[in-house]
């Protein structure tokens, strides 16, 4: 267990960086504890464990698939210790599942489920707050405030979707995501938060109307509102060029699509950020039914209609103020 005052530290550094919000209960908060094995995990011969901790869940975990898709398999652990469990919980297919007075349980699920998008639909089944360190030795935090993430870079916070996706038309009904809301959800938490820069086009048919030349073959059908077919498509964006297409079904229909905008599109439409924003950006006036998202390197979302931006993702720094 780690002492005190390094718990005290870690608390003042969230604070010191903006992101006390995830510990409101300062240095007693349980989600201290875990962040800081995430942060700092014991290292076996070179190897830095991955690791994940679901804290608090008010929610029955055989009620999570319901909305998670995944089966749940408990373990009782009552007895174990907390660094024997901690040794099984690789925070994505496994789960440890602390309670006030420590690790209990941990969960097994029948799939991966560490995106930060699966963390982000897991935490509000579960009614927890979810600690994650991956491969790439990025910690996360995921609760009911958004996504706050730790790498070589900082702390960075990434609100919940749901309090900008109501300013973009057609991302939700009757409360639920549609499709496009669902292109979104990736294009943010699978995408932009893995640095995967990439163009998604939502057209009603998948055929496009606006000026574009297609180089790469037909790619397999796979949905965007299927958790599991989000894998492949994320590792095929990661090695792909140009616009994908998606139909009003969410199917994937066309990769490494290069747009190519109208005269018209030139002259009416300024230019916005680099080449691959203000081509997207034209794309979008030329081709009236397509919604166009632009996921930038550096991780944010711009979503484009009809030559214009009709939502952003919201700056980090302006998250902080």
């Amino acid at each position: 267990m780690a002492s005190t005052s390094r718990m005290r530290r870690l608390a003042e550094e969230l604070i010191d960086e903006r992101v006390g919000f995830v510990t409101p209960t300062g240095v007693g908060d349980p989600l201290l504890e875990e962040l800081d094995y995430a942060l700092r995990p014991p290292v076996h011969e070179q190897r830095v464990p991955t690791y994940g901790a679901i804290i608090g869940p008010t929610v029955d975990a055989d009620e999570w698939h319901v909305s998670t898709q995944l089966q749940v398999s408990r373990r009782q652990t009552t007895g174990y210790g907390d660094a024997q469990i901690r040794r099984f919980a690789d925070g994505f297919s496994s789960w440890a599942v602390r309670a006030a007075d420590g690790l209990d349980e941990f969960v097994v699920f029948d799939r991966s489920a560490g995106s930060e998008r699966d963390l982000v639909v897991l935490a509000s089944a579960s009614g927890a707050r979810l600690v994650q360190r991956d491969e790439a030795g990025i910690v996360r935090v995921v609760g009911p405030f958004g996504v706050v993430r730790s790498d070589m870079g900082g702390w960075h916070h990434e609100p919940p979707l749901e309090t900008w996706v109501d300013e973009v038309p057609g991302c939700l009904a009757s409360g639920q995501l549609t499709v496009l809301g669902h292109l979104l959800d990736f294009a943010v938490h699978d995408l932009g938060a893995r640095h995967i820069g990439a163009l998604l086009v939502m057209h009603p048919t998948g055929d496009l109307s606006g000026g574009h030349q297609q180089r790469l073959p037909v790619p397999p059908e796979l949905r965007i509102q299927r958790p599991y077919d989000l894998a492949p498509l994320r590792h095929g964006l990661a090695q792909s060029d140009g616009a994908t297409v998606f139909d009003a079904d969410g199917v994937l229909r066309r990769m490494g699509i290069h747009l190519v905008p109208s005269r018209e599109a030139e002259e009416h439409v300024r230019p916005l950020g680099g080449t691959k924003h203000t081509s997207a950006l034209r794309y979008s006036y030329d081709d009236p039914d397509a919604v166009v998202i632009a996921v930038s390197d550096d991780g944010p979302v711009t979503v484009m209609r009809h030559g214009l931006v009709v939502g952003r993702s919201p700056d980090d720094d302006a998250t902080h103020a």
